[in-house]
């Protein structure tokens, strides 16, 4: 089970995220979030991570080229585009970084069409990203996405998490609110138990069919997983 942890603001939580399991650290640019990081910042901190740690740069309806600028910037190796962008614009962003994560609200129509997009990640997120608000799972349970990484966000902690899990199935699950003590401070206890909870969960999945799915059990490792 992949687990991202987003809103990261400080070396020590990034750090300590990673030793607790987390595959994935997310760094927030998009302006007026409590999260916010200023990319130099996010570069300091991405350069003492392990080189097995998947670090992504979040924006929200920003213009492509700032995208890419501000992901290289940081030594980003990935974007994730949390906003309204069209198929053409994250294909763009695709042909510049690594990897492209693609959220979209549960029941957005653009899930239908989600191959348009040439997402690495597919995000299933609530209508308000980063208020800690869980939706409706049958939303996520039936969207279009069979073939993709999927990741699930949207309201997750430590105390239903791992029911998340068992009932959508995703690839991989993200968290930034429900394992914070403040927006942008990274609580470790909390941190602890959801990281653990959700790779439990994953391995008590099924395995997913070859054929039309990607792989939800056992140990993650990105690099493996894209570039082989």
């Amino acid at each position: 089970m992949f687990v991202k942890i987003c809103g990261l603001t400080t070396e020590e939580d990034a750090l300590l995220a990673v030793a607790l399991g987390a595959d994935a650290l997310g760094f927030n640019f998009v302006n007026g979030s409590p999260r916010q990081i200023a990319p130099d910042k996010a570069r300091e901190i991405a350069r003492r991570l392990p080189p097995e740690t998947l670090t992504v740069g979040i924006f929200r309806d920003e213009v492509p080229g700032r995208v890419v600028e501000l992901t290289q910037r940081a030594g980003l190796r990935a974007a994730q585009l949390h906003g309204n962008e069209s198929a053409e614009q994250t294909r763009h962003v695709r042909s510049l970084v690594p990897i492209v994560i693609k959220a979209f609200p549960a029941g957005h129509p653009g899930l239908a069409t989600i191959d348009d997009y040439g997402a690495d990640i597919v995000m299933i997120d609530g209508a308000e990203p980063g208020s800690g608000e869980v939706f409706d799972w049958s939303l996520a349970e039936g969207a279009p996405t069979a073939g993709h990484r999927v990741v699930l966000a949207g309201g997750l902690h430590v105390g239903n998490v791992d029911d998340a899990i068992e009932r959508v199935q995703p690839w991989g699950v993200d968290v930034a609110t429900g394992v914070e003590s403040a927006p942008g401070q990274k609580d470790a206890v909390k941190m602890r138990e959801f990281i653990a909870k959700a790779k439990a969960a994953g391995d008590r999945l099924p395995p997913a069919d070859a054929d039309t799915s990607y792989p939800s059990r056992g140990p993650y490792n990105w690099e493996e997983d894209f570039l082989t």
